[in-house]
């Protein structure tokens, strides 16, 4: 038999409720000779055996009685709590109770034998040595469990950040667990009230304090932040002293999680690296979304993607007439469908189509059969060291496909076209970030041509959490494997967001744009790509270095070791949101915009990359490459660089 299945059976099987029962009653027992004999001050030969005998079957007979009543031997003994010992009180006393009653009625009223009379400080007696000898066997029976069972598991050292209600429901939380031998070492707080003194039994610590005491003592050392409503600087701050030494961190869920006012231990969750980003989340003005989105027709490319995905999960929030799915991807969009069934409102239509946004005569059938109003461009080649081998492609779809269904949009009417950029597009050093600097340009060429009624905005953000092609992902499948964790560059820094605030921001920029405008995002500080990997290490339980190495790559075709949300001849407008600023960016001429696209349709037939990206380069005079075969164009570039005419 294994030490697991020794340990379960044995736990299945620790005392049956009939035996409980059994203990209790010769507690009763013990409890009524000691009670009769400390009454006699132990002079036994003064009890009257005869009336013992009635005394001794009355008792027990209520006691059994009451105990079958109350049920008080059902409780498991091993989670016993303060709960099982009010019941037994009730039990104990109410039992107590009715022999004390019923004694006296028979010796005052009744005037039949009183042999049955038992004396009242006998009762009195029996009562606290049976409450006790009944309420410490459970406890003591608890403790003996904890402890036979915890020998065969070994111990987790837990610190509780948090000395409050929270802290205290935390620390009984863990300690009531049987699949984990934890160890509450102490808790933590700021309030010097608390400092130095012990709460049921533990000692609240300074965090220097703790930190020099049990950080670099302990292997597998874990922190629970038990805070409510703590704020997302002061979780980074706390996270960010542990995770620095190796520390797993974790905390409690949101007060609003909580069943009936309590949490359970696998609510208890690492720190996300997403509570690590250093701001606030954006919040969004749904409302003024709503007024916009709510019965028309809106289409979605790229929807399979991590990006377009979570904008069809969010406009379906708005009760759109109509959402049309586009995407290459069938697998992909069949999964979105599946998961949209079951959510979609009953007066949202949901279309999906499999259809390739450089396939005009496709698009053109899909725009004239559902007259979309709005159109979420999310369909780009995004993999910056990939795209950089593939021109191509970058240039076909980034460049080419966005023309199609730019002026698709403004030959069939729609209100808003709204595009997804990116922080790459800025001063671009690689091929896939020029390429959307470039569908940028054009878009924003539309916005002042005579005739065309629909609105071209542009939104630019940094790396998604969790998108495909982020470093997250790849993160977690390095340290699934054991190692190494791959960064390129020890100081390359990237500035982060989460799916939702992207989409949330692509929406927005929908309701606010009145067409030309580029919108950035205020995404706090950027993030060393070194330290979110070590941060993520951490958070998985493991070292690094001793268990997972770090190593060093270098820098990729294309890659940069800094990304930047403006160029360097652009500043920012302020919108109605603190977070979201409106990018003054230099706008081509449409004819200009014009000329350029059919040069590189040419070039694209042609299928020569190196003229292909000069073409672009010449046209973004910023664009020089970085780590990149391409950099052997930039000196032929500045020859013939000239800035694009100005309407």
């Amino acid at each position: 038999m294994t030490q697991s299945l020794f340990i379960r059976r044995y736990s299945n099987r620790f005392l049956s409720r009939w035996l409980v029962l059994a203990i209790d009653l010769l507690i009763v027992m013990f409890s009524f000779s000691l009670s009769s004999l400390l009454r006699m001050n132990f002079h036994y030969g003064e009890i009257d055996l005869y009336s013992f005998q009635f005394h001794f079957v009355f008792l027990f007979v209520i006691r059994l009685s009451v105990f079958l009543w109350f049920k008080s031997y059902t409780g498991i003994i091993r989670h016993t709590s303060i709960e099982d010992a009010v019941l037994i009180l009730k039990a104990v006393f109410t039992g107590t109770a009715i022999a004390g009653l019923f004694s006296l009625s028979l010796r005052y009223y009744s005037g039949i034998n009183t042999l049955l009379y038992v004396p009242l400080s006998i009762l009195a007696i029996d009562f606290f040595i049976c409450l006790f000898l009944m309420v410490s066997l459970r406890f003591f029976v608890k403790s003996f469990y904890e402890s036979f069972i915890n020998e065969f598991k070994p111990a987790v050292g837990v610190l509780i950040y948090g000395a409050g209600y929270s802290g205290m429901l935390t620390k009984n939380v863990i300690q009531n667990d049987r699949g984990v031998n934890y160890q509450v070492l102490g808790f933590i707080d700021d309030n010097a009230a608390k400092i130095d003194k012990t709460i049921e039994g533990i000692r609240v610590f300074s965090l220097s304090e703790a930190m020099e005491k049990f950080v670099d003592h302990y292997d597998g050392l874990q922190v629970i932040m038990a805070i409510n409503n703590i704020g997302l600087q002061a979780k980074r701050k706390i996270s960010d002293v542990f995770l620095d030494r190796g520390v797993v961190v974790k905390i409690l869920p949101p007060v609003d999680k909580w069943v009936n006012g309590e949490f359970a231990l696998n609510q208890i969750h690492n720190v996300k690296i997403e509570d690590l980003l250093g701001r606030e989340e954006i919040q969004m003005n749904n409302k003024q979304i709503s007024q916009e989105i709510n019965s028309k027709s809106v289409l979605v490319t790229g929807a399979a993607g991590s990006i377009g995905s979570e904008i069809v999960r969010q406009l379906v929030a708005y009760f759109p007439a109509k959402i049309i799915l586009i995407d290459q991807s069938e697998s992909g969009l069949f999964d979105l469908e599946y998961e949209l069934s079951s959510v979609i409102p009953v007066n949202t239509e949901l279309v999906v189509k499999v259809a390739d946004v450089t396939d005009k005569n496709r698009l053109s059938v899909i725009f004239k059969a559902h007259k979309p109003a709005f159109v979420f461009h999310a369909a780009a080649y995004k993999h910056v060291p990939l795209m950089e081998k593939n021109p191509y492609e970058a240039v076909k779809v980034n460049i080419m496909g966005t023309q199609i269904l730019a002026d698709l949009s403004a030959e069939h009417g729609v209100e808003k076209f709204v595009m997804v950029s990116t922080d790459k597009a800025v001063n671009p050093t690689n091929v896939m970030g020029a390429t959307k600097r470039f569908a940028e340009m054009y878009t924003q060429s539309l916005n002042d041509v005579t005739g065309i009624r629909t609105k071209f905005i542009a939104t630019r953000f940094g790396n998604v959490l969790g998108s495909s092609g982020s470093v997250i992902p790849l993160f977690k499948k390095q340290i699934e494997r054991g190692g190494p964790v791959t960064v390129t560059h020890p100081e390359i820094t990237r500035y982060f967001m989460t799916i939702p605030e992207a989409c949330e921001l692509v929406l927005e920029a929908a309701t606010m744009g009145v067409g030309g405008e580029v919108f950035v995002f205020d995404m706090g500080e950027s993030v060393k790509i070194v330290n979110l990997a070590k941060k993520m290490i951490t958070l998985s339980g493991l070292r690094v270095e001793r268990d997972i190495e770090i190593k060093y790559t270098g820098l990729r075709p294309g890659e940069k070791l800094y990304e930047e949300l403006l160029n360097t001849d652009e500043n920012t407008l302020p919108t109605h949101h603190p977070k979201i600023l409106i990018a003054k960016v230099n706008a081509p001429s449409y004819a200009f915009m014009e000329t350029q696209m059919q040069a590189i349709c040419q070039l694209l037939s042609a299928g020569d990359n190196n003229n292909l990206v000069s073409k672009i380069k010449e046209v973004i005079p910023e664009y020089i490459s970085n780590n990149s075969e391409f950099e052997k164009l930039d000196l032929k570039a500045v020859s013939m660089k000239r800035s694009p005419s100005t309407k």
